[in-house]
């Protein structure tokens, strides 16, 4: 049994101006690093502030305007409008007092400063999750016509309770309860919106509380911990999001992770060492014959050497080959803990670790939706290699020629965002003896 991941729905209610207890009550456990991130975030900041902004004055409409237009103040003199906001947009290059003017001037000013900067924000979500859909809750199309922003003060006065935590968003509000609750939720809602569907779970589900607190024990238990891999039989991208899944204070009590590696597996493990913080001990086995791996016998002369030399006595074993029950049944001093996936491993292999009461559990229990970091390193390192040659290579065909080469698994969506996002961004650079060169943004 997996559960929605809150990753994206984090990002949404931070940006939409969730008030910051609420935010950490929240979403403090499930996702602290991430709130972290957006916190200390200057694009996701400004976006923050602005829709604060929004919402605080279609809340206080009728009373700004008057107290505009009578008083002679201004915004940044307004109990309800958080002047602290306002003076660090102010301080951070966006303009948002305006001299002699109305609420409406305002909304309308309000409103064009989040159309004109809601696209720094784009880094923010991950690539397999359609941009112009999250785009689409910030901007009030034609939000020049006053018409147009009279209705939509209407309908958020009128159906406050539909709005997430209060704040507004550009949707038709329906009584389905709070749409930014998981991000399966979230997700199933916004591609309806769109008359599209997402179809993709593994995105935004996740293992149980009770397997990773499993990990955890192990690991809290443990008095020194090596993550052994055979690359031959796991996957580096289901790696790295059973990582990016699991509490980092915990992740980072791990030694090292040691990667017995054949010549045949992909570059993605040549990349991990560069997105994470755990030392990497990368062990590229040679074959005798072409036809013969000997990965099996390093990982298991590997797993003693750390046990007999270095004092390991707990290992967490990444592999779904049955082979490896004799490494384990003969090193029974050791500790283990068996990660597999689950179409790869055989039944009896779960059957004789259970029975042993060795704990299992499945990489696939674990979201793919937080691998972009490696994704991305391996993807841009693989369109380097064509970036000689790139005129003669259609974009989209290169970029599906890409996802193939580095094996990794993306539907239609998540290969054109990279298209749109790297391949089309590419220009031209000259240097300072005029040479040109391809120069790709990152």
């Amino acid at each position: 049994m997996r559960v929605d991941t809150m990753d994206i729905v984090c990002t949404m209610s931070y940006l939409i101006g969730v008030r910051k207890e609420l935010l950490h009550s929240l979403y403090d456990e499930s996702c602290p690093e991430l709130l972290q991130h957006l916190e200390e975030d200057k694009n996701a900041t400004i976006i923050r502030y602005l829709c604060k902004l929004r919402t605080v004055l279609m809340k206080t409409f009728k009373k700004t305007d008057t107290s505009l237009r009578y008083d002679l103040t201004n915004i940044d003199r307004l109990d309800w409008f958080d002047t602290n906001n306002i003076l660090w947009l102010e301080n951070n290059g966006i303009r948002v007092t305006l001299a002699n003017k109305r609420a409406a001037d305002y909304s309308l000013h309000i409103n064009k400063l989040i159309a004109d900067n809601i696209h720094d924000c784009h880094d923010l979500f991950p690539d397999w999750i359609k941009w112009d859909y999250i785009k689409r809750l910030f901007i009030i199309p034609k939000f020049t016509d006053t018409e147009i922003q009279k209705r939509e003060f209407s309908k958020f006065m009128d159906k406050l309770d539909c709005y997430p935590y209060h704040q507004y968003i550009y949707w038709e509000p329906s009584e389905c309860g709070n749409i930014l609750y998981t991000d399966g939720k979230f997700i199933n809602i916004l591609y309806q919106m769109n008359n599209d569907y997402f179809d993709d779970r593994s995105k935004y589900k996740t293992a149980t509380d009770e397997i990773k607190d499993n990990i955890y024990d192990f690991i809290g238990n443990s008095d020194k911990i090596v993550l052994v891999v055979d690359c031959e039989n796991s996957d580096v991208y289901k790696l790295y999001g059973m990582l990016k899944n699991l509490n980092n204070n915990e992740v980072m009590k791990i030694s090292k992770i040691m990667l017995f590696d054949d010549i045949h597996t992909t570059d993605g493990w040549d990349y991990l060492e560069k997105v994470i913080s755990i030392s990497v001990e990368h062990i590229e086995v040679e074959r005798i014959h072409d036809h013969k791996s000997l990965v099996d016998m390093r990982v298991m002369a590997g797993v003693f050497r750390e046990f007999y030399t270095h004092s390991v006595t707990s290992f967490i074993l990444l592999s779904s080959d049955s082979d490896y029950w004799a490494l384990i049944s003969s090193l029974p001093e050791a500790e283990f803990l068996v990660m597999v996936e689950w179409n790869k491993c055989g039944q009896a292999i779960k059957d004789a670790l259970e029975h042993e009461g060795i704990y299992w559990c499945s990489l696939d229990d674990f979201s793919t939706g937080k691998n972009e970091d490696l994704k991305r390193a391996v993807l841009l390192a693989e369109l380097r290699k064509y970036l000689p040659d790139l005129l003669s290579y259609n974009g989209k065909d290169l970029v599906r020629r890409l996802y193939a080469d580095t094996r990794i698994e993306a539907d239609e969506t998540e290969m054109m965002n990279f298209y749109n996002k790297y391949i089309r961004s590419i220009t031209f650079k000259a240097d300072n003896d005029g040479n040109l060169c391809l120069n790709l943004k990152v």
